[in-house]
């Protein structure tokens, strides 16, 4: 600890993790000039190699903070005061965020924790794209996003193990183009509710910092959603303040895309138990998956009915205005351990008592029936450190950027009515691709 911080002493220190199941353990160490810092190594020694690199790229993300990005965030995020060696594993030190936190089951609808963390979201999915290119950090084009989701489902499927049902949902999902029609974004990489810190203010809880940052990267903004499905009571709630407050151009298919990547965390997980030659992780696996399968049976991710003429003219009121737009889109071209694997068992609670089978899948509030996760422990990218951020809004029309996107004004009615019907045709032939 002196070693990250020389010159200065430890009058006491605590234990700050959280779950066994996490790759970190956390502690709050208290200083004798009065300030209060975390210290984070990995939790075991077989995973240290690969938890000290993920604590290296948080590490890096937090430093790419300058303090005129962390202007543009609504929230704290934690600074890296140093880093040492501790038993031979890397260790991080960053400053306290004082807070508490909310697990997506037990997230409340309303006003509240629901929109102040849909709210954060946005804010960081607004943030310029230059503030991660710059620095060098992971940037991925929404077709480099999608083959990695094709490699994940191959890799799945060479197992024998997932259901063909769910590789069948996951392959029609990949190859529909309309999904992969997305702006990208600063995103954390794999955000969940249990990121944000939140504080009282007024007696209504705000977001007041975030955790997880070595994710950070320019990708696709629905990573930072996915776990919405593990919130099915606030989703709607997170979803409509992340909206209003990221100001992107509209996603039609963000939340399925989420969709699609949370089922692929069981997918993942079954990947990481056949390479590691563990059976009992491949068990509760092929559990899981099973128990997706017969949840999702006969359902697409995606259907035809998505997006029908009413809500794509809808839609049109939230497409920046020409003005504003070339520039803008031309740009946005650690505290605790790791969380655990709870919230994955939420995916059946969400479809819980379905019983039409052409219910629409687009919705994500639908109840899904309890999974046991049992030993459960997610192997994120890159897991977190100290503060993480969220998703993006993108679209088919996101990509008409160089259009007018304002009310013409027109000399006499007739042509304004002739203009009309054209542009109504014009939209449902784009709607017919």
């Amino acid at each position: 600890m002196t070693s990250a911080l020389p010159r200065v002493g430890v009058v006491g220190a605590g234990n700050l993790t959280e779950s066994a199941t996490g790759r970190y353990d956390a502690a709050v160490v208290q200083l004798d000039d009065g300030r209060r810092v975390v210290v984070r190594v990995p939790a075991a020694p077989d995973a240290a190699s690969d938890a000290a690199s993920d604590l290296a790229a948080e590490a890096r993300a937090l430093r790419a903070l300058t303090p005129g990005v962390r202007g543009l965030l609504p929230f704290r995020a934690p600074e890296v005061l140093g880093e040492t060696s501790l038993d031979g594993a890397r260790a991080v030190v960053v400053d306290y965020l004082p807070g508490y936190r909310v697990d997506a089951a037990h997230l409340p609808p309303g006003e509240g924790v629901a929109t102040s963390i849909g709210d954060a979201l946005g804010a960081l999915h607004s943030l310029p794209l230059s503030i991660v290119r710059t620095e060098g950090l992971p940037s991925r084009t929404p077709e480099q996003v999608r083959d990695d989701v094709r490699r994940t489902i191959d890799r799945a499927s060479e197992t024998h193990v997932a259901p063909i049902s769910l590789i069948a949902r996951w392959t029609r999902a990949v190859e529909n183009d309309e999904l992969w029609r997305f702006e990208s974004a600063v995103v954390l990489g794999g955000a969940a509710a249990a990121s944000f810190l939140l504080e009282d203010v007024d007696d209504i809880p705000q977001v007041t910092g975030a955790l997880d940052w070595s994710g950070l990267s320019v990708g696709d903004p629905a990573t930072d959603l996915q776990w919405l499905a593990a919130a099915p009571a606030a989703a709607d709630d997170v979803f409509a303040a992340y909206v209003r407050r990221s100001g992107r151009a509209p996603d039609a298919l963000l939340r399925d895309r989420a969709r699609l990547y949370a089922e692929l965390e069981f997918a993942k997980w079954l990947v990481h138990g056949h390479d590691a030659d563990r059976a009992d992780i491949v068990d509760d696996a092929a559990a899981l998956l099973l128990s997706l399968a017969e949840t999702t049976s006969g359902e697409d991710i995606v259907t035809d009915a998505e997006l029908g003429v009413d809500d794509a003219i809808a839609l049109l009121d939230r497409v920046p205005a020409a003005g504003t737009a070339a520039g803008t889109l031309a740009d946005m071209s650690m505290q605790t351990d790791t969380y655990g694997a709870d919230e994955l068992s939420l995916w059946d609670e969400e479809n819980e008592g379905r019983t039409d089978a052409a219910a629409d899948p687009s919705d994500q509030t639908q109840p899904v029936a309890p999974l046991d996760l049992g030993s459960f422990e997610p192997q994120p990218t890159v897991p977190p450190l100290g503060v993480a951020p969220m998703e993006t809004l993108d679209g088919p029309m996101a990509q008409r950027d160089d259009a007018d996107s304002g009310p013409l004004e027109w000399a006499d009615t007739q042509a304004q009515a002739e203009n009309s019907r054209a542009a109504d045709a014009a939209l449902r032939r784009w709607l017919a691709r």
